[in-house]
């Protein structure tokens, strides 16, 4: 242990705020109810201590490290971390063995809390956890920012339970706020600070739902706040902008300003105004929006109002799409602002929506048998059934035939119309 380290053992007042703040039971945890709250799977295994292999997926700052502590503080088995960044196959193995070795001599049970496992390769790095999972010599609790269902291999994932982990709720960060301003112990209850109305929540607005984010702004906003006369701090909107580094924006991700702003990006896109779309693309991603959500509009609006009228517009949406799994924000305002563009300019038609439509509507009132002709021949006895007469069009000029492909009760319906 060095010096710095022990001196921070020492005096736990040198830690950053969010460390000191750490929930050490689930008590102390805020946000998640969905998984954790009430007698939710999940708070039972840890209350029980009868933890099974599980990944915990989610943005930065929604809890994922920290219910890893939690259960570290909870267990009797031996807790275990360990950064898939850093590890090879040979360092894999060696942890297992030395749980192996716990186990058959001590009957002490192994818990790996593996953060970043994204980071492990496919094919020799996961496969090294297979069989120690398989034999239950240890149990693995794996963190990760990324899809698992990208990056994990079939059979990890197979071994494994998702707990998918949200970003927090303004609700949730200014309940967490709170709880630091008056805890005594570890947080600011000892401080006098004068909050003015609405800072905490906007705290929580600019935080984008990290609570690590929100404990540092406000780490940072009392540490560098002036007192006054009385030796109060003055919490305000303009200390958390600074605080902060951004400014408020009015944009509610939930409420009708939401709702609004992205009805009339789509309205700018669909009456082919690049510039207007733009600036609604540009309120929402500075507002906190998530850019998936603006994307899946923009794949969704490619058909809905472009269709067949330019096919190249869902190649683009996709294109937008993947552009942003594979970069990121920020760069991945670039390809988004080109989708958005390109839309905008493209050919407008709505036939794809009215032929989906139509063609549901009549599955829903039409229940008809497949024509004879068309129905499956894949097996014995089909002949026998007169399953027969189907014509196949590969093997007429231009590769086309005249055949009925309706149910002979509905007739001939058209549902695509031409440009």
């Amino acid at each position: 242990m060095d010096l710095f380290t022990l001196a921070m053992e020492n005096n736990p007042s040198i830690k950053p705020l969010a460390e000191r703040m750490r929930p050490r039971s689930l008590k102390e945890f805020f946000g998640q109810k969905h998984i954790i709250g009430g007698d939710k799977l999940l708070r039972r295994l840890i209350e029980r201590d009868n933890m099974v292999s599980v990944i915990f997926y989610g943005p930065p700052g929604v809890g994922k490290t920290t219910l890893a502590y939690i259960i570290s503080c909870e267990t009797k088995s031996q807790f275990i971390r360990l950064n898939a960044t850093t590890l090879g196959v040979k360092e894999i193995r060696e942890y297992i063995n030395k749980a192996e070795e716990s186990l058959k001599l001590y009957n002490k049970k192994t818990i790996f809390f593996m953060d970043e496992i994204h980071s492990l390769k496919r094919g020799a790095q996961q496969d090294a956890l297979l069989d120690g999972l398989e034999k239950g010599f240890f149990t693995l609790i794996g963190a990760t920012t990324e899809n698992p269902y990208f990056d994990l291999s079939g059979a990890l994932l197979s071994r494994t339970k998702i707990f998918e982990l949200k970003a927090l709720t303004t609700e949730d960060i200014v309940e967490l706020l709170n709880s630091i301003l008056s805890d005594s112990e570890r947080g600011y209850g000892k401080i006098k600070i004068r909050v003015e109305e609405n800072a905490l929540k906007l705290i929580a607005e600019l935080s984008g739902g990290d609570a690590r984010a929100a404990i540092n702004a406000l780490e940072l906003a009392v540490l560098s706040a002036d007192k006054d006369r009385e030796g109060y701090i003055a919490l305000n909107k303009n200390l958390v902008e600074e605080s902060m580094q951004k400014t408020a924006v009015s944009y509610d991700k939930t409420g009708d300003n939401h709702y609004d702003i992205i009805s009339a990006f789509i309205k700018s896109i669909r009456g082919s105004d690049a510039d207007a779309a733009l600036y609604y693309f540009g309120r929402m991603i500075v507002g906190g929006e998530d850019p998936k959500f603006i994307v899946r509009r923009l794949i969704v609006h490619a058909s809905e109002d472009i269709g067949m009228a330019d096919p190249i517009a869902m190649v683009m949406a996709m294109a937008a799409w993947n552009a942003l799994m594979t970069v990121g924000m920020p760069e991945a305002r670039l390809p988004i602002a080109q989708t958005i563009i390109y839309l905008s300019k493209a050919p407008k038609s709505n036939n794809v929506l009215l032929a989906v439509d139509g063609a549901f509507e009549d599955a829903k009132k039409y229940q008809y048998r497949v024509p004879v002709h068309l129905r499956d021949t894949h097996y014995s006895g089909a002949k026998e059934l007169g399953h027969i007469g189907y014509k196949y069009p590969h093997d007429y000029e231009g590769h086309i035939v005249e055949q009925e492909y309706f149910p002979p009760e509905m007739g001939k319906k058209i549902y695509y119309k031409e440009e």
